[in-house]
């Protein structure tokens, strides 16, 4: 069955696409797929920032840089000669929160807030806050992108979830957050005033405060109803910015690549990012099925495998029989790539693919993300299903 290529290069070109999202399982080669694009896109007269949440600092190796940081660098040994451009950053989940309460309090309140032990806390380990800052930075960065004109492309690697669907789900699951009844318990005393104030604490308050306090610790909770106290008046914003952010990625200007690895789970979660991006209107450009085996050779793996049964008969230990038996693995593995993403394919019909071929090293330089990237827009005709 004849597959609908995926082509990148086109997509690059296009210039109405100013945002792509790599998404996709932990473990596929999202970070690597998302700096060889921003690469190649450079390379091809755009002005690309590639924003990464991986904390594993490869595409700042990959890159040529020694760090990566919340402030996007720019990348040396870029070919400019087609006029493009490209800068580089790893998102801070504690310094964009930062950054979002000193843009949007007083520096009187963004002090007490950002001196707060809770605040500390929730910054840095809150559960969806490290995919919902990378809301707040991929916002940001459109923002700035429309106001100095810096960039006019955005590649962002998304956060290495336990699930992909982390990414879209983390602002409705911090607007529950904000709005549960544990925020409105802290939120209580703030907002309570004398003969309000005894209403709220209530017996029944009262008896429900001070299980809280044996749970969490008298300071912890003091913490926390002055950190939600001075927080409340930004609450709306999280939500605004939150909503805008989505609705950005609805937009036709927004392109998702869904990266997958030919492997039953990796692909069991690309088949839900892919059905999630439909039932919320949000462009799909196409699947990248990266470190597909391939091989090229007309042995397959009986053959294979029957000649080295015989060299080995025939001479122990020789190191033919050794590469038969690498070679028969190798086609084992091909084969089982090629119906995995056989079965995927046909289960979506009229999705563009891409194969990206495994690498025999690992990818640490900006020549290996060249390669990644003439494999993302390969001259051959679309790949067939055998």
């Amino acid at each position: 069955m004849t597959r609908a290529p995926l082509d990148i290069d086109a997509l690059l070109t296009d210039r109405r696409v100013r945002i792509l999202v790599c998404c996709g399982a932990g473990g596929v080669g999202k970070t690597t797929t998302a700096a060889a694009i921003a690469l190649r896109a450079a390379e091809r007269g755009r002005h690309a920032v590639v924003l990464t949440i991986d904390p594993a600092r490869r595409l700042a190796q990959s890159l040529g840089l020694t760090e990566l940081d919340n402030t996007p660098r720019p990348v040396t040994g870029v070919d400019t000669s087609a006029g493009g451009s490209l800068d580089a950053m790893m998102l801070d989940m504690k310094r964009t929160f930062d950054e979002v309460v000193e843009q949007h309090t007083t520096p009187e309140k963004a002090a007490a807030i950002l001196a707060n032990p809770f605040y500390v806390a929730v910054s840095s380990s809150f559960a969806g806050t490290q995919e919902y800052m990378a809301m707040e930075k991929l916002g940001q960065l459109r923002a700035q992108a429309d106001a100095d004109q810096r960039w006019d492309l955005i590649v962002v690697d998304t956060p290495p979830s336990r699930s992909a669907l982390d990414f879209l789900d983390a602002p409705k699951r911090l607007g529950s957050f904000l709005d549960g009844r544990f925020i409105r318990l802290l939120m209580a005393p703030a907002k309570a005033t004398g003969k309000a104030y005894l209403k709220a604490f209530s017996a029944g308050m009262s008896l429900t405060i001070g299980v809280m306090t044996r749970l969490l610790g008298g300071d912890l909770l003091r913490d926390a109803q002055t950190f939600v106290a001075a927080l409340d008046t930004m609450f709306g914003g999280f939500r605004e910015r939150a909503d805008q952010t989505y609705a950005l990625l609805q937009n036709p200007e927004t392109a998702f690549l869904v990266v997958a690895a030919p492997q039953r789970d990796a692909l069991r979660e690309a088949s839900f990012f892919v059905d999630r991006l439909a039932t919320e209107s949000m462009p799909l450009a196409g699947i990248v099925f990266n470190r597909v085996q391939r091989l090229d050779s007309s042995i397959d793996r009986s053959r294979a495998e029957d000649a080295a049964a015989w060299l080995e008969s025939e001479k122990p230990g020789t190191t033919a029989a050794a590469l038969l038996r690498l070679h028969a693995d190798l086609a084992t593995m091909a084969a089982l790539h090629r119906a995995h993403i056989g079965r995927f394919t046909s289960g979506h019909p009229g999705i563009s693919v891409v194969e990206v071929p495994a690498a025999a090293t690992d990818i640490h330089d900006l020549d290996g993300l060249r390669t990644v990237g003439m494999a993302l827009s390969p001259p051959a005709a679309a790949p067939t299903d055998r």
